[in-house]
């Protein structure tokens, strides 16, 4: 799981932004102001017959500051990604 999720900056950080882009899912910002230092981002990559999946997960981060569950407080009600 992406640890994003439980972090302060989750709506204002152009790693979890482009995280966003990667899976098309809506953005918390349009416009983050904050660069995370040293993301470590995982991508797993699922070949079906048909199709490649691609999951992108940021697993590190030396600006995580972590406040749990901030991402759920930005989206009340939301499945939690995963």
């Amino acid at each position: 799981m992406c640890i994003c999720v439980n972090c302060h900056y989750v709506d204002r950080c152009t790693t979890y932004h482009a995280v966003e882009t990667q899976h098309q899912e809506l953005h918390l910002t349009d416009h983050p102001d904050f660069e995370a230092i040293e993301p470590e981002i995982n991508v797993n990559i699922r070949t079906n017959v048909d199709e490649i999946q691609m999951e992108w997960d940021v697993v590190g981060c030396a600006s995580f500051l972590r406040e749990t569950g901030k991402w759920s407080r930005l989206r009340p009600g939301e499945l939690i990604p995963t």
